[in-house]
């Protein structure tokens, strides 16, 4: 059986037992503190699991606001999106996922201990390179060791290299000009995941303009989750994002944040829900205010 979406602890015991051709990524990050993550991975994390650093692994340099528009030398390192996390180009990814040792035959399993915010990442860009089983381990790392499931610390043994292959993209990046393009059309409805002051521009701790996109809608990526930590059933996450559609098609959607991240717990929470792949702005907040002269809303 192949996971798409969502992984539980109980199936993700069962792979492992099965011999398949599996990885499991450990994606723990803290934006506040960049090197917290790592230093989790070692102290516990699943057995044989892989740490994937935000910084590093899933983000092409970075902190130039419109990093998109800077073309290095020979373009190799060329990113795919703006933003204080630019997303690497898929050749560039692919390269990475080559040298950790993952395989187009293996299924991916990738988690955190932030409520699926940096490992949902993962799976979005695993998707992105046109890897589809791909799955996030519903209620992350908190969930495995709930269950009683043993513990690794320290470095893992390093794997082979393998020779990963890009295939066709199975979800759909948005780049700001279509953004702008579509702004308050009716074939666009953004969403921003990020909290809700931050989204009405009262508070901005990371960000040099406080407010949001004009037009966009919010909902806070941690509001797909329950109290339990794991996604929400898929009945409940439709009811509540057709009613924040309000009617509006749901093949328009474009999820952002702050730069790109926490907006895909809100994709996946989508795709529960059986409302299709919706779009990502991978710039996000981060890139569309790096230009003033775009408009900003606040309140």
């Amino acid at each position: 059986m192949n996971y798409t979406t969502l992984i539980s602890v109980e199936q993700l015991q069962a792979l492992i037992a099965s011999s398949k051709p599996l990885r499991i990524f450990d994606c723990t990050f803290d934006l506040m503190q960049p090197g917290a993550g790592e230093k989790q991975y070692l102290e516990s994390h699943i057995p044989g699991a892989t740490y994937a650093n935000l910084d590093t692994a899933l983000s092409a340099k970075h902190g130039v606001p419109g990093a998109h528009g800077v073309v290095t030398a020979g373009g190799a390192d060329q990113p795919a999106s703006g933003g204080r996390h630019p997303l690497p180009n898929r050749e560039k990814f692919a390269t990475w996922l080559s040298s950790v040792g993952f395989a187009n035959n293996m299924q991916a399993v990738v988690y955190d201990r932030n409520g699926a915010n940096y490992c949902g990442r993962l799976w979005w860009m695993l998707k992105w390179a046109g890897h589809d089983n791909v799955a996030v381990l519903d209620g992350g790392l908190q969930a495995w060791v709930a269950a009683g499931a043993a513990v690794n610390s320290g470095e893992e043994p390093a794997h082979f290299q393998s020779n990963f292959e890009l295939a066709p993209e199975k979800v759909r990046l948005v780049a700001t000009k279509t953004v702008e393009d579509n702004l308050g059309r009716p074939v666009q409805t953004l969403i921003d995941a990020r909290g809700a002051p931050r989204f009405r521009g009262e508070v901005e701790p990371m960000d040099p303009v406080a407010g949001h996109i004009p037009g966009a809608l919010n909902r806070p990526f941690n509001q797909n989750l329950g109290a339990d930590g794991k996604f929400k059933p898929a009945a409940q996450l439709k009811a509540e994002f057709e009613a924040l559609l309000g009617g509006r098609d749901p093949a328009t959607v474009v999820h952002h944040c702050g730069s790109g991240v926490s907006a895909v717990p809100n994709i996946i929470a989508m795709e529960i829900a059986g409302l299709g792949t919706a779009g990502l702005y991978a710039g996000s907040w981060s890139d569309w205010c790096s230009d003033p002269s775009r408009p900003v809303a606040q309140g």
